[in-house]
């Protein structure tokens, strides 16, 4: 008697895959929403930045940020959310210097002078380094005296002139910040 079950069972089975009945299919599961909060929503100096300004600029998506604070100096590093470059960093940090002295001793050698962007500024770009890509840099001088540094670390098989391109954008993201800082 088992042994009549079991080929009644095959049977139904072979049965239920004949014909012209419609195939059906499960959807795939919707992704998991991941919520995306605005840059400034990390605190700090991050409430300077704003990722769409950022991805208008630059051409890079960032959607989180994290906030630092040590002594006289403040950071945000925005990046995309589970890779580690492309990276911006904004540092905020009270100095005692002049636009001579920041010119003199605090603009890295070889940056190009930068005009209309604070009392004196600078951008310049850097090859690849251990483990990250090239960087592009802006710095100035705020009439209030504080330091403030953009810098944008690429992935690392970019090129320099990448870094390069990227310097010169980030002048034009450095007036925004600067415009939002006032």
């Amino acid at each position: 008697m088992a042994a009549r079950r079991f080929g009644a069972g095959l049977l139904l089975v072979a049965a239920a895959g004949c014909g012209d009945e419609a195939e059906v299919t499960t959807p795939p599961a919707p992704a998991p929403a991941v919520a995306t909060f605005p840059a400034a929503s990390a605190g700090g100096v991050c409430g300077l930045l704003d990722y769409g300004a950022i991805e208008e600029v630059l051409g890079t998506r960032f959607d989180v940020a994290a906030a630092s604070a040590h002594k006289d100096t403040a950071t945000c590093v925005v990046q995309a959310n589970g890779a580690p470059h492309p990276d911006l960093m904004l540092s905020v940090t009270e100095t005692a210097a002049d636009a001579a002295t920041f010119t003199s001793e605090i603009a890295p050698d070889g940056a190009k002078t930068v005009k209309g962007l604070g009392k004196a500024a600078y951008r310049t770009a850097r090859t690849a380094a251990g483990k990250t890509g090239p960087t592009a840099e802006v710095g100035w001088l705020t009439g209030d005296k504080r330091l403030i540094t953009l810098r944008y670390t690429c992935v690392r098989d970019e090129p320099k002139a990448t870094a390069e391109e990227l310097s010169v954008k980030l002048v034009e993201l450095a007036k925004a910040v600067e415009r939002a800082e006032a």
